[in-house]
């Protein structure tokens, strides 16, 4: 039979078996225990960088974050910010800002540099529909004062225009959006526009309920992220701005309870 081993036919004492050595320490289960655990930490790496990937990227649990940016903190503190990082971003054709923006608690400042704290909220009916009453307080309500700068808060430079007039709604659109995402407990938005003239002073009044539909998708999908000029609004924003506040747009005035409370008195444009 062939083999590897060839035999002699001499016989021969047979040798004394050398000692058993002893095995060499194996060291693989060390070496696998440093491999895997490198690989693990690999692979933590990578989750931990696919995590700030996707917050970078504003989507969290699958779905886009609803703004690239939110206030910090909450209460009128919030509501500034909002007002103070919405309000840069408009834009007069010169370049000025369209108006500054204030944050307040429910409050009203007439021309006599007065400040009244509003107490209620009347919005008249239409075609002899009832008064609808509404208690408001800095826990569930601001208001935001849209100043242009100009006599009586008008708007300083250029021309009143209907475009200008949509931007200035735009404005107030993106301030309630803010404001209902991120501030807790507020239910009501009072925005005064800035006036054309001293007779023609209006009010966009915004219910949380009446942009229920805004809030549940990004706002990138309500407004575009690129604040337009006035002449350069698309169609298609136009018409999201209009349907959202034009119904919403209101006269107004001061009425006060025998208590002493100020109620402000909303009154619908004609249609």
């Amino acid at each position: 039979m062939a083999t590897d081993i060839v035999r002699s036919d001499t016989a021969a004492e047979p040798l004394a078996a050398p000692p058993p050595s002893s095995p060499p320490a194996r060291m693989y289960p060390i070496r696998f225990k440093v491999v895997y655990g490198m690989l693990g930490l690999a692979i933590l790496g990578s989750i931990a960088g696919l995590v700030v990937a996707i917050t970078n990227s504003g989507v969290v649990g699958g779905a886009p974050a609803w703004s690239s940016w939110r206030p910090h903190g909450g209460g009128l503190g919030a509501m500034k910010e909002i007002a103070n990082r919405v309000g840069e971003t408009y834009r007069l054709p010169n370049g000025d800002q369209l108006v500054d923006v204030i944050a307040t608690a429910p409050s009203l400042s007439p021309n006599s540099g007065q400040t009244i704290p509003l107490h209620y909220l009347a919005v008249k009916g239409v075609k002899g529909a009832g008064i609808r009453d509404y208690v408001i307080s800095p826990s569930n309500s601001v208001t935001y004062e849209l100043c242009g700068l100009g006599t009586a808060c008008s708007i300083a430079t250029g021309k009143p225009s209907a475009a200008r007039g949509t931007l200035v709604r735009r404005e107030i659109l993106e301030l309630a959006l803010y404001t209902f995402k991120y501030v807790g407990g507020i239910d009501h938005v009072i925005a005064f526009m800035p006036p054309v003239s001293p007779a023609s002073q209006y009010v966009v009044y915004l219910q949380k309920d009446d942009l229920a539909a805004e809030l549940k998708q990004p706002i990138e999908k309500t407004l575009g992220s690129k604040v337009p000029l006035p002449a350069t609004i698309p169609a298609r924003e136009v018409h999201v701005v209009d349907s959202a506040t034009e119904p919403r747009v209101y006269k107004f005035g001061v009425a006060q309870v025998p208590t002493g409370d100020f109620v402000l008195v909303l009154t619908p444009l004609p249609a």
